[in-house]
């Protein structure tokens, strides 16, 4: 559907029925496949073939999913899997292994640091965080003979600094790894990743993509871009696998090698894949993404603004605000708006804080984000209890931050319901 703009996209990619066929995307609840031979079976256990034979590798529901956020990012394949967090990993796993390092910005959302910095190197992969806004030499000197990837977010969680991506994909490829980037935030509706040379593209489909709280998921999706032969850094990819009598994904595979492997590879052996009701409610939120993405953006730009100007604030970060320090340079990777997330602290510091989330009528405290209804939390306390003070200030999360995630509701009742909270909290 490459012919089509963005919206219709939204609607329309990745399932196409034919004549007779229900209009609606099925939902394939099956664990299994039958097939009329061994043979045939055989073949697909061999990857002599393509088809379905067990929904812990593929289901045909998640697949028609994963080739519309494809179709969305502009990239050349996708895999579901059961969380964001397992994107991640996966992203990073499907071509690092023990002894090997990655590069990635300290400013990430902090299940995904606790992952890298502690899960992961228990693994024996190594990490060097650096800032978003380190200089090119900054970023230079975190390299290693053996990094084998970078990774970053387009627009972290929850401080709201935005990847230079084209400082990251450059440093990237002139040490031959891939640029990785989680886009949550901005989604492709906002961010066009690979544009500025991203390779792979990560996403918690929880968050906007799905938009009404009702699964957990995520997703990678493959730009085709990079080219894994042109060193000897990916043996996974470019030799042979012994587990499926010696298939050469790039060679078999194309472009499509590194999605392949990770799915015959890590979803066979890990099995971290959605269920195809998780990706039929997925698929419903798609269909609005476009619409929703639009609100969102213009209900937080007025709440931002509203912020900024109230003496009840000590201060507001959103990359979206004429005058934000990064407002220039959200621009230029996210020239229709960044998201709906805006971060900012209440006179009076942590106390106040959360005095004035105890005191919202209209939004909920919930450990969640980037729905249609408006949320609120403190990350210090909770998604980024497990990080020292050290390593809150390196990823931008100060300790009175209140990460608000502004939903779709009409904007004067959500700022309504602040103000009498800030009202509240700072009497």
């Amino acid at each position: 559907m490459s012919d089509y703009k963005i919206a219709t996209k939204c609607i329309h990619s990745g399932y196409t029925p034919k004549n007779g066929e229900p209009r609606q995307l099925p939902i394939c609840q099956s664990t299994t496949y039958k097939y009329d031979s061994s043979v045939e079976m055989g073949k697909l256990f061999d990857l002599e073939a393509s088809g379905y034979f067990y929904t812990r590798l593929q289901n045909p529901t998640n697949d028609c999913v994963a080739a519309k956020i494809a179709d969305l990012e502009g990239g050349v394949a996708a895999v579901l899997t059961s969380s964001g967090q397992a994107a991640n990993f996966f992203a990073i796993f499907n071509i690092c292994s023990a002894g090997d390092h990655v590069v990635a910005s300290s400013a990430i959302y902090g299940g995904t640091f606790n992952l890298f910095n502690v899960t992961m190197r228990k693994l024996g992969i190594d990490f060097t965080f650096v800032t978003p806004q380190c200089s090119e030499e900054e970023l230079e000197a975190a390299f290693k003979e053996n990094t084998k990837a970078v990774f970053g977010e387009t627009l972290s969680n929850p401080s709201l600094q935005v990847l230079d991506i084209e400082k990251f994909a450059k440093a990237a490829h002139k040490h031959g790894v891939p640029l990785i980037v989680d886009n949550t935030f901005p989604t492709p509706i906002n961010c066009r990743a690979f544009e500025y040379g991203v390779d792979i593209v990560t996403h918690s489909t929880t968050k906007y993509m799905d938009g009404h709280a009702t699964q957990v998921g995520g997703v990678i999706v493959d730009s085709g871009n990079f080219d894994w032969t042109k060193s000897d850094k990916f043996p996974g990819l470019t030799t042979p696998d012994d587990s499926y009598h010696g298939v050469t994904y790039t060679e078999r595979f194309g472009k499509g090698a590194y999605i392949t492997k990770c799915v015959v590879q890590l979803m066979r052996d890990l099995g971290s894949i959605p269920g195809p009701q998780n990706a039929f409610l997925l698929n419903l939120g798609l269909e609005t993404l476009h619409l929703r993405m639009e609100r969102h953006c213009s209900n937080a730009l007025k709440v931002a603004k509203y912020l900024s100007e109230s003496d009840m604030v000590s201060w507001v970060s959103f990359p979206g605000l004429e005058g934000d320090e990064q407002y220039d340079l959200a621009k230029k990777y996210m020239p229709n708006g960044t998201c709906g997330v805006i971060s900012f602290g209440v006179k009076g510091g942590r106390e106040a804080a959360t005095k004035f989330m105890d005191s919202l009528r209209l939004a909920s405290i919930v450990t969640h984000v980037a729905d249609s209804k408006t949320c609120v939390l403190h990350p210090a306390s909770t998604t980024h209890r497990q990080l020292t003070d050290k390593q809150l200030e390196e990823a931008g999360v100060k300790s009175d931050l209140i990460r608000l995630s502004v939903g779709i509701e009409d904007a004067e009742d959500i700022i309504a319901d602040i103000e009498q909270a800030l009202v509240s909290a700072t009497k």
